[in-house]
């Protein structure tokens, strides 16, 4: 049986804390019998204190990890040091030292920020919830931050991305385990999908800036904000804030981080998931109300930015009035 070991450390969310022993807990071979055994350990062996309103009592300190095939690290939100400064206490140093080669080690969430601290992601590609990001890339220089996935499997080290991310890493790892047959059966007793399209970037909102915050292209970025659906040229933005194109295009990059053009359609793309989220607007008309053009065009731009096709998207994010209308139609039907 393969052997799981979860630490948790203080300020635990117990969400994650949980999906360990959920998803592998209900995995079984074809006579019923259990795959995984699944153990949480503190540091200490103490009682930790969650992220919410309570403590957690455990059974065993961290020399657990010592003797398990996997190791689990859930997020916490007291990381300290570990966060701020990128360096590890001495008795997590010490637990984590003492893992046995070969053991997998996984990360959910902001659990990460561990695994980097202690060199595990070094050369590595990596991920973590998409808001930590940039300031895990930051810290960590030598990691590759991949912001827009769910998970990331570089063989024996393993990092998701924030919350739910750690069903789907879980689930894959049993995936790998013991094929899609055995993961699909943990999925449907969990009721969760076997398998998510896309990545976080669907889950990304990026507002538009504010026109009195922004520099000297604001006025320009707001207005055309306003005027998606139109068709919009770069000299034509340029004349709207008084510069030359080289001087705008100049301008608009440091100001924006993009090209006028990365920019406008990026913002158009995110028109587009505002539709589809709050109308039932085929795609052609999506696509023509948010300046892309025709369906083909949002679908391929679409893709690129979000990860997944307009009609997952929808599906993912349909709104109670989309909902309200299509049982309706399957009433009547």
């Amino acid at each position: 049986m393969h052997r799981v070991g979860v630490l948790a450390l203080d300020g635990v969310v117990p969400f994650e804390l949980g999906i360990p022993a959920r998803i592998f807990d209900a995995a079984r071979d074809g006579d019923g019998n259990p795959l995984y055994s699944v153990t949480t350990c503190s540091l200490d062996g103490g009682p930790v204190r969650a992220e919410a309103d309570y403590d957690l009592a455990v059974s065993h300190d961290a020399s657990l990890l010592a003797a398990v095939d996997t190791v689990v690290i859930p997020p916490s939100h007291r990381l300290g040091a570990i966060r701020d400064e990128g360096r590890l206490p001495d008795p997590l140093r010490q637990a984590l030292a003492a893992i046995r080669p070969g053991t997998r080690i996984v990360a959910i969430c902001t659990g990460a920020y561990v695994l980097a601290a202690a060199g595990l992601l070094d050369g590595r590609p990596a991920t973590t919830h998409w808001r930590e990001a940039d300031r895990l890339q930051r810290m960590f220089t030598t990691t590759r931050v991949d912001p827009g996935v769910l998970y990331v499997d570089d063989g024996d080290v393993l990092t998701s991305a924030g919350v739910a991310a750690g069903i789907d890493l879980c689930l894959h790892i049993v995936r790998l385990d013991h094929g899609s047959r055995v993961a699909n059966e943990v999925a449907r007793s969990c009721v969760v999908p076997p398998w998510r399209d896309g990545g976080q970037a669907q889950y990304i909102r990026r507002p538009v800036p504010d026109p009195d915050d922004s520099g000297s292209t604001a006025a320009a970025r707001a207005w055309a904000s306003q005027h998606l659906a139109e068709p919009l040229t770069l000299s034509g933005l340029a004349a709207r804030a008084n510069m030359s194109v080289r001087t705008f295009s100049r301008r608009f990059r440091d100001e924006a981080g993009s090209t006028p053009g990365q920019w406008l359609t990026r913002q158009r793309v995110d028109l587009a998931r505002h539709f589809l989220e709050t109308t039932d607007w085929p795609v052609d008309l999506v696509a023509q109300r948010a300046g892309l053009g025709t369906g083909a065009s949002l679908r391929r731009h679409f893709r690129t930015a979000v990860g997944v096709s307009p009609w997952t998207y929808r599906r993912t994010f349909r709104s109670e009035r989309s909902e309200r209308s299509e049982r309706s139609e399957q009433t009547t039907a």
